[in-house]
Formats: C-alpha cells, structure tokens, sequence
C-alpha cells in the first residue's frame, strides 16, 4: 500500500470520514443524520449515486491519537475484504499526532496474523502493492503531515516485525533467532550489536541468566544492541528488556490452560528491539542502548530447581524460590550488564513480569515503577500522549521484607498472594545499583491482549511508540 499527500485529494472509489459525536455529517450523508451518532468504533457504509463507498467512522467526543488509531485499524481490517484499491479521507486540520495515529492504524488494518497456515490468503486490493491511501491535508500543514506520515511508516516496520516475532511459536523464535534478527536489523540500518553466547556468558559470569536456561537445549544470549550516533546529545537511554521466548514456568510448572501463550514473554525484547531499530532509522540525536537477556525457561533433569542459590553478574546471591519467577532472574544480569558497562544516565527496563500487575490495572496500562519523580513524569505524559499508557505503583522500602531470605542476599518470590508485582520491582531495584534515574515497566497485560487480529490473546508491540516518544522529548 501506498500513502500520497494532497491538498486536493484526487477522486477514490472509497471515502473514510471521521466523525466526532454530535459533528454535522457530510452531505453524502445526509440520509443517516438520525442514525449515525458518532460514537467511537461505530461506523456506517453508505453507497454514493455513482458507487462511491463512503465509511462513516466515529470517534467519539474527545478522541485521543490511540482511539484514532484503533478505530482506523478497526474498521479497515474488518472491512478490508471491502475496500476498494483506492481509499481517500480527509486529515486537514488535525494535529500531527492524530495523523500519524491514522496512518498506523491503517497500516495496522492490514496485518495478518495467519503466519504459518498453508493456504496463501486472497490480498485485500487496497493491502496490495497497487493500494493507495490519499490524505487531503491544508497547504499549510503539508509539511508536518508528511513528516507524520514518514514517522508512522517506520514505527509500523518496526511494529510489525515485532508482531510477527512474539505471534511466532516458541519452535519458530529461539534465543538464536532474536539474535539473528537484531544483528540483520543492526547491519541495515547503522547500529552496533553484539552478542554474548553461551561459553562467553559462562567466562564472565552471567550465572542468573545462564540458570534460568539450563533446562533447554537452545542456549541462552545477551545481546547488546547500541545506537550512537555522531550526532548524538543529551542524555544516554538503557534499555534492558526481558526476552524469554517460551516460558513453562520451569520445575514451578504453569497450568497448561494457557500455557500456550507463553511465546509472548518476550514483550519487552520486541519493545526494545523495536526501538532501537526505529530510532536508528529516525536518526534520533541520542544514545540508546538495548541490552536483552534472552532464554527459554523449560524442564529436563538439568533445570533450576526450587531453593537453588545462584550468583548474579554483579555477585549478588539470589535464592530460587520459584521458578517462574525466571523474568525478574534474567533481568537481575541485563541491569547488571548495564551499570556495570553502559552507565546510561537514564535506565528503563520492559518486562512482561508479572500477573499481579493486570489484577492491579487489568488491559488498560502498564505498571510504573521508579523512585524518580521527574522520570515518572516524562514516561507518564508519553504514554499519554501515545496511549500507551502507564500508571505509577510504590516501592516503598516497606517492600524490601518480600526479598528477604534465609541463605542468600535476596530470594526471587516472596510467597505471598498480594503486591507481586511491587515486589517483583523491588528485586529489580537490588541490580540496579542504586541508579538514580532507573524505572521498570511491568508490561504483562499490554504487550499480548485481545485485538481484531484473533480470537485468543495476540501481540500488540507494545511499548514503541512510547519510548521513541519518550526519547524524542
């Protein structure tokens, strides 16, 4: 598909138009002024005299650049059998976010997550490489919606290959594949990453991530993927995202009811992978550096078991009192890879770490953790303005009695049935050495959730717009 800009936009044989609830509708519309309230997601197909296909999409009163988003991925995915080659709507006036916003979700609309079935499926003219989406824009404004446009068609590249890599099975997406990915993506697009592989994370000491993948016959990796431009300023971003690519629970074992969807707890891989590829390809002015601790958590006669005392990279004990609570142990050495080489002056890790986290604030946003108030700020007001949204939780020291154990520094569970997710951070904390400016994101209910795409939980690469936001600002 194919994304031209006019002031005047040429003749289509389908037409989207945004509605806000309670705004006059267009004349070709006229018949369904008593109908068609605008509400967000509510929408109408009317036929023109002549055969033009006229959408009428609602948006609600108030409508954010993500219910713009959602309600164009909507409607073009569900209708896409629909629309014709040539689809035009009009754009003048908004802001370049909510531009951006429609281009993504119209991307978006045409992603298919049937990956692996045999029978190719027929393309959707307007998804094929004929499909042009015109956006009418005012003279005015021409320029920054095409910067809007330029911006969203590389959040969606990066987007949809991280669809693609966490909607794989785990038989399809090993440690070994990330890694190629990431190297590929490094070599295209002028940033540098390397890989620690089995026998060099043995040689230095990566003892928490090395446990956790002792069970699987697919060797565990970090990979170290570092974009620093010559034009860089600013503040340096670490990035550490919790990439394991099927998780069983280890000798802790999950219920199988939906242990299936396992093969997403490597959200916060793809969201850091992805951004790294997007800000290389933006050319932000900015250092960012992507450390991913990557691994299967299964069973053999090898695996971690309960109770099991292992030492960190930074030479801290952890005591294993669960084994599914593998994401927290992974990360304990991708933050200690981070302060320990990369001392960025801002340190975010992503995880999909915890279940406790969705019971706090179900599919709506990811859990906030950080003792820095202004940090806190700028990664709220990000996800905001993307909606991608997070809400902060404490970390009190109060928490710290949930970390205390017996025979070693720390233990990676406390056992009880409330504040998992706090204390899941507050383990975290121990291996950040203090960092002033360090936050968590536990993005378990955001990264894989119900979308048009499917009929069970399904990837949502979660957490890209945020941080290139963040990262922009």
């Amino acid at each position: 598909m194919r994304i031209h800009l006019h002031t005047n936009a040429p003749a289509a044989a389908a037409v989207i138009w945004p509605i806000l609830k309670g705004q006059p509708l267009p004349n070709i519309a006229q018949a369904a002024q008593g109908d068609f309230k605008g509400d967000l997601h509510e929408t109408q197909l009317l036929y023109a005299a002549d055969g033009q296909r006229n959408w009428l999409l609602g948006l609600g009163e108030t409508p954010t650049s993500q219910d713009y988003l959602r309600a164009f991925r909507k409607l073009t995915y569900t209708q896409k059998g629909k629309l014709p080659d040539v689809v035009t709507t009009d754009v003048s006036g908004l802001p370049t976010d909510v531009v951006e916003a429609i281009v993504l979700g119209t991307l978006a609309g045409g992603y298919n997550l049937k990956l692996y079935q045999t029978t190719t499926p027929e393309l959707a003219p307007f998804y094929s490489p004929v499909g042009t989406f015109h956006l009418a824009v005012a003279e005015t404004d021409r320029e920054a919606a095409q910067q809007a446009i330029d911006k969203a068609l590389i959040i969606w590249d990066a987007q949809r290959a991280m669809l693609d890599l966490m909607n794989a099975p785990s038989n399809y997406k090993t440690p070994q594949v990330l890694a190629d990915w990431a190297v590929a993506s490094g070599r295209e697009h002028g940033y540098s990453v390397t890989v620690l592989d089995h026998d060099e994370l043995a040689r230095q000491g990566y003892n928490a991530l090395l446990s956790v993948g002792q069970g699987s016959e697919n060797p565990p990796m970090l990979l170290v993927l570092d974009y620093n431009p010559e034009h860089a300023t600013g503040s340096t971003v670490g990035l550490v995202g919790k990439g394991v690519t099927f998780d069983t629970g280890g000798l802790s074992i999950k219920p199988s009811a939906n242990m299936h969807l396992m093969k997403s707890d490597m959200g916060g891989a793809a969201a850091v992978l992805g951004t790294l590829e997007a800000a290389a390809r933006l050319k932000l002015p900015r250092r960012v550096v992507g450390v991913i601790p990557t691994t299967e958590n299964v069973v053999d006669g090898m695996a971690t078991k309960p109770g099991d005392v292992i030492t960190s990279y930074l030479g801290k004990t952890i005591e294993i009192i669960d084994t599914d609570a593998e994401g927290r142990v992974i990360l304990a050495d991708g933050l200690g890879h981070m302060v320990r080489h990369i001392q960025p002056d801002v340190l975010i890790d992503l995880a999909t770490l915890t279940g406790n986290v969705i019971a706090a604030l179900g599919y709506q946003a990811g859990g906030l953790f950080t003792q820095n108030d202004e940090l806190s700020t700028q990664l709220q007001a990000a996800g905001d303005r993307t909606g991608e949204r997070l809400w902060r939780l404490p970390l009190w020291d109060v928490y710290k009695d949930d970390l205390t154990s017996d025979v070693a520094d720390v233990k990676n569970y406390s056992g009880k049935p409330i504040n998992g997710a706090i204390a899941a951070a507050k383990f975290l904390e121990v291996f950040t050495e203090k960092h002033p400016a360090w936050a968590h994101l536990d993005i378990a209910g955001m990264a894989f959730a119900d979308t048009e795409f499917g009929q069970q939980k399904n990837a949502t690469a979660y957490g890209i717009r945020l941080l290139i936001d963040f990262l922009s600002r």
